[in-house]
């Protein structure tokens, strides 16, 4: 069963079980300010866990946790929240704390959207020179947690994320090789960035040089 209609949850289409709830759906926005919408997705939350307790309950998280500069956010104390929720509550869960999925469509302000449309419209690119930005497949997401779960493993957290950081700078850069059209762009020396232990899942990965890595992600998905 998949709750929810966005990137992820439209990737696990074709990987959808009947012993499983894939919960993909509420806030998504990292900017969220809003209680409403907050107390929406932890009443669904709720809902279905009493409603599917025989089932296991898959919820996607956030590796925004890890960011310093974040821990104030309504946004990660609300997944924090979440979390907290489900492993007190759901007997059988897994929770996926994911970093940037890239795929086609999702929300248009995703990092790599918005790079892409302003690199096509022509809208000037702000360039944080010292940040960086874990980016996953949604593919790569699919199939390592249909792994972990056909391994029978439960009541864990694991970080589905990429196993380096890449560079806004190399992002842009390598979206204006792809697309042969360069970015109008301004740069500033600011910027950070946060490390995600993903040891977990580290041999998941079929494609283990960064810049090969990146270079696939734009090909397929914005070329």
């Amino acid at each position: 069963m998949i709750i929810g209609n966005g990137l992820i949850a439209n990737a696990f289409r074709d990987a959808d079980r009947e012993d499983v709830v894939f919960f993909a759906s509420g806030v998504s926005n990292s900017l969220e300010t809003k209680a409403e919408n907050f107390l929406r997705e932890e009443n669904l939350v709720k809902e279905t866990i009493q409603k599917f307790t025989d089932k296991l309950f898959v919820y996607f998280s956030t590796c925004s946790i890890y960011d310093s500069s974040k821990n104030e956010s309504p946004y990660v104390n609300h997944k924090l929240n979440m979390e907290h929720l489900i492993a007190t509550n759901c007997p059988h869960y897994i929770i996926a704390r994911v970093s940037n999925a890239v795929g086609n469509g999702g929300n248009p302000n995703l990092l790599m959207n918005y790079i892409h449309r302003s690199i096509q419209n022509g809208d000037k690119i702000t360039i944080h020179k010292n940040a960086k930005r874990n980016l996953i497949d949604v593919e790569d997401l699919k199939n390592i947690l249909i792994h972990i779960i056909e391994k029978e493993e439960r009541n864990k957290i694991y970080n589905l994320a990429y196993l380096d950081n890449f560079s806004i700078t190399d992002i842009v850069s390598t979206f204006e090789r792809v697309l042969g059209k360069e970015a109008i762009k301004e740069t500033l020396d600011m910027g950070e960035s946060y490390s995600i232990d993903v040891h977990l899942i580290e041999s998941c990965f079929k494609e283990r040089k960064t810049e090969v890595y990146l270079e696939n992600l734009v090909q397929k998905y914005y070329r």
